[in-house]
């Protein structure tokens, strides 16, 4: 092997490495943003699905969130008890 073709594989090794990086960080994040929500966080794995990420998008900003069903179970019980 030439000194240039150990540089293109190596190159490639880290542009690889990179990318597995950025996949691994951006479903970790995915994950706890879903989870946060009350939903699964299986849920997340919808972002790598072209059309499914953005559905899931709107389901999070415009969609009624499992924690705030809870939040206002919650509030009805201590206003009746009160």
């Amino acid at each position: 092997m030439e000194n240039g073709d150990i540089f293109a594989v190596a190159g490639i090794l880290f542009v690889l490495g990179f990318v597995l990086l950025v996949i691994i960080v951006s479903a970790w994040v995915w994950w706890r943003i879903v989870s946060k929500t009350g939903h699964s966080g299986w849920l997340s794995l919808l972002m790598w699905v072209p059309i499914a990420n953005l559905v899931m998008l709107l389901i999070l900003a415009f969609g009624e969130w499992p924690v705030h069903r809870e939040l206002e179970n919650l509030r009805r019980r201590v206003t009746v008890t009160s």
